[in-house]
């Protein structure tokens, strides 16, 4: 659970809404309840942690928060699933785009731009809690997961946001993952140096780095045997590794642990479709959160 703050966590979260989503999705719609107004309510929920219907009854209780969204009535929670279902992958982006932009700009800690570490973690897609599946697991009646919500991050090591970010489902190889997470984050502003951990390992990676963004890469060359050689940036980067420069990355892990604690370690569906829209809300809310306190510019 987050600390208090919902209120102006939801002025926030429904400016940016309204700098990226039209008012009513069509001309047909029933114009009971915006978008902006929808999307603000679901970057709450991810905010609190809360299921569809406890932010039905929260809403409820709550009329300054109420104000706070404009709402003259409360949604129930097939209107919000429904919502949901509906959202559109890119309007998150604009919308973790928006959010980036009304922080204050980042000072480039780079050569050319600012430094962006990348990295993966996964979710929980329910709600058990760990005792319990290690209490059904001692029982031998576990039933056994194929896939859970997985989450890549490119993140401003300095402002400690999200830039850009993909959902996907693991266990998966995340190397491929690299080039298009530096290109959502690219559309925040210019990136002098990108850090990844072997797990994004590959000469691909280093190349579309420095010749698609002009950046630098600091990626170990770790993957495949000892004994393979190897040629090209791969080979200098396992000849003369630049370890201080790399410990940066480890910033990123303070992003990870900050969305889990303060936000929700989990990201909930039935369907992977809806646990990867999960994913990306809460990318979404961890940004509004950093907002919360941080002096804001005016969206453009």
């Amino acid at each position: 659970m987050a600390e208090v703050g919902l209120v102006r966590f939801a002025h926030v979260a429904r400016e940016v809404a309204e700098a990226v989503l039209p008012t009513y999705r069509s001309k047909y719609s029933k114009h009971v309840f915006p978008q902006p107004t929808l999307l603000a309510i679901l970057c709450l929920m991810r905010y609190e942690d809360w299921t569809f219907r406890e932010a039905e009854v929260r809403l409820g209780e709550h009329q300054e928060l109420r104000t706070a969204l404009g709402l003259e009535r409360v949604p129930d929670d097939t209107t919000l699933y429904r919502f949901l279902r509906r959202l559109d992958r890119d309007a998150l982006t604009r919308a973790l785009t928006a959010a980036v932009a009304r922080l204050s700009p980042s000072t480039p800690d780079g050569p050319g731009g600012m430094v962006v570490a990348v990295d993966a973690t996964g979710f929980s897609p329910t709600a058990a809690s760990r005792s319990f599946v290690d209490l059904i697991r001692n029982r031998g009646t576990e039933r056994t997961r194929q896939h859970w919500p997985k989450w890549v991050v490119a993140v401003d090591v300095r402002r400690r946001v999200v830039l850009g970010q993909l959902a996907y489902a693991g266990p998966a190889n995340a190397s491929s993952t690299l080039r298009p997470v530096v290109d959502l984050a690219r559309q925040s502003g210019a990136i002098g140096l990108v850090l990844a951990d072997a797990a994004f390992d590959s000469e691909r990676n280093h190349h579309h780095i420095r010749d698609q963004l002009g950046a630098e890469s600091i990626i170990p060359a770790k993957r495949g045997k000892s004994t393979w050689q190897l040629h090209g940036i791969r080979a200098q980067m396992r000849a003369s590794f630049p370890l201080a420069r790399y410990r940066q990355r480890t910033l990123v892990e303070s992003v990870f642990s900050a969305a889990k604690r303060k936000l929700s370690a989990r990201a909930p569906g039935r369907l992977p479709v809806t646990q990867h829209l999960q994913t990306l809300l809460l990318g979404l809310a961890y940004n509004l959160y950093r907002l919360r306190h941080a002096p804001l510019l005016p969206l453009g």
